[in-house]
């Protein structure tokens, strides 16, 4: 088996990410923030789209279409204004590079982009990624026996799941002023409490419009089981978002959320960002300079 042909378990195909190039990044992306270390774009690969099968294009159409069927009467306004700014389609994977691509779109609109990773990213690697309007975006697909639910995002979850929502300004903002803060802190406690943030808001969250409750995270948006069960399942806890609260919850990754938070507005949540954020630096201010 050559190089090209190997897969994940699971049939991911890992040609797109395989390779020179692709090994370098995720050494760097390993590495970044050490001396020598600190340009993150070198972090970042080519898409290497004639890579995709037809299977991989028949995978996102498939999603495609069973969720956005779905999420026409379940996702936020916002999300569904944002996929169609972008011009987000079902015919094919999305080209993150060229004029046919959602980047193309998407940098009139906030300027944000995303950029194709090799795979995971240290923290602090996707922090600096955020703080920049760049979004990590993984660049597999899932295969068509892991369709309803793959415990690593891919594609569909990075794209279909969460750049629409990079199209609203207010969600954008925030989405920025979360990496600044994220990137900032070197203390245990904030850092926990931030990734409980981003997962109870960026993947897992609910949001109230119109008196419904509507669907925004991309780990709902995504998962065509976990979209389901967040809105359904009467033994889902749906609860109000509260900054504090979110943060000092707890979560497990393996199996349907139990617990779930509602937003008010996008504004709700940029706003108890931005007082985050004040005072993560403010806590930094009063640490000694040598320190």
């Amino acid at each position: 088996m050559t190089e090209g042909d190997k897969k994940y378990s699971g049939s991911l195909n890992s040609a797109m990410i395989d390779g020179p190039e692709g090994r370098a990044a995720q050494d760097y992306a390993n590495h970044f923030g050490e001396p020598g270390y600190d340009d993150i774009t070198k972090v970042y690969i080519h898409q290497k789209y004639d890579g995709y099968s037809e299977e991989n294009q028949q995978s996102w159409r498939t999603l495609y279409d069973q969720q956005m069927a779905f999420l026409a009467t379940h996702a936020s306004g916002v999300y569904l204004s944002g996929a169609r700014s972008i011009n987000l389609v079902r015919d094919h994977i999305p080209y993150l590079e060229g004029q046919k691509s959602v980047n193309h779109f998407l940098q009139k609109l906030t300027g944000w982009q995303s950029r194709a990773v090799p795979g995971y990213l240290p923290a602090k690697t996707f922090f600096a990624c955020l703080a920049r309007r760049e979004f990590p975006t993984t660049v597999v697909i899932r295969p068509k026996e892991s369709l309803d639910y793959l415990p690593e995002p891919d594609i569909f979850h990075d794209i279909f799941g969460h750049v629409p929502l990079h199209a609203d300004p207010v969600f954008a903002d925030f989405l920025q002023t979360y990496g600044k803060a994220a990137l900032l802190t070197n203390d245990p406690y904030h850092t926990e409490r931030l990734a409980r943030l981003f997962w109870f808001t960026v993947e897992f969250g609910l949001i109230r419009e119109d008196g419904e409750i509507k669907l925004y995270g991309s780990g709902l948006i995504s998962s065509p089981g976990e979209s389901k069960n967040a809105l359904f399942n009467d033994k889902v806890e749906r609860r109000p978002f509260d900054l504090d609260t979110v943060c000092n919850t707890s979560f497990e990754i393996d199996h349907y959320q139990p617990i779930l938070y509602v937003l008010e507005s996008f504004g709700q949540l940029r706003d108890a960002m931005n007082s985050y954020a004040t005072r993560l630096i403010d806590e930094a201010g009063k640490v000694p300079a040598h320190a």
